[in-house]
């Protein structure tokens, strides 16, 4: 999608936070976009991963509030490469899901902020103040499970913390049902290179199957159900 041209004289817009909104659901984005504009300026919507990424960069927002499971570049890994380019940049991840490690695994690689979509209506706004501000905000429905996660670093992420990220890429393009030759063009390498990341995953995985890789890739968060 192309940037969003802030609304509001000059002088209201000095003061308002540039927020850039990734979700794969063009709905849910408009619905977000209507919500937050009357107090923020929403700069861009991204609908994948690898868009997200590649606006970010180039407009450089004050808030980044993300979807997790998204097409070709799910939104941990985006985020995870976002924070080397933008480190000051804030980071809510807003899904469905509450998964304890999920959270975890976010706060751990930099997340400022998590909510669940279904209570974005009425925490999203203190939720980016709370970021704005210098605090971090997990929303009360996930806390109480997420802490015990987040001390102990396990759960049933783990396995997934051992791959690099060109290897979780892989893995998520090919259980989204890419071909190696068409992973190979997204991440601008041969299909051989597609092939070697693919046979090392399983290798270090211990799966003998596209069908367990697939399996791994959706309990792990890589690709939506």
């Amino acid at each position: 999608m192309k940037p969003i041209e802030p609304q509001g004289t000059a002088v209201n817009r000095m003061h308002r936070p540039r927020i850039l909104l990734a979700d794969d659901h063009a709905i849910l984005l408009e619905a977000f976009q209507k919500l937050l504009e009357t107090e923020y300026d929403i700069v861009g919507m991204a609908n994948d991963g690898r868009e997200l990424l590649a606006m970010a960069v180039k407009l450089q927002p004050d808030v980044i509030v993300s979807d997790i499971s998204m097409p070709n570049l799910n939104g941990l890994d985006a985020c995870r490469k976002i924070k080397k380019v933008l480190p000051r940049a804030k980071l809510i991840f807003l899904t469905v899901t509450g998964d304890p490690d999920l959270v975890a695994e976010a706060i751990r690689m930099g997340a400022n902020g998590f909510l669940l979509k279904k209570s974005a209506a009425s925490e999203l706004f203190q939720a980016i103040n709370s970021v704005m501000g210098g605090s971090t905000y997990i929303t009360p429905l996930v806390t109480a499970g997420m802490i015990g996660s987040l001390m102990t670093g396990e759960g049933t992420r783990e396995s997934l913390d051992g791959l690099t990220v060109r290897q979780r890429e892989v893995l998520q393009l090919l259980a989204e049902g890419s071909t190696m030759k068409n992973a190979a063009r997204i991440l601008n390498v041969t299909p051989r290179t597609i092939a070697f990341h693919k046979y090392r995953i399983m290798e270090d995985l211990q799966i003998t199957s596209n069908a367990e890789l697939i399996q791994f890739a959706v309990k792990h968060g890589l690709v939506a159900t």
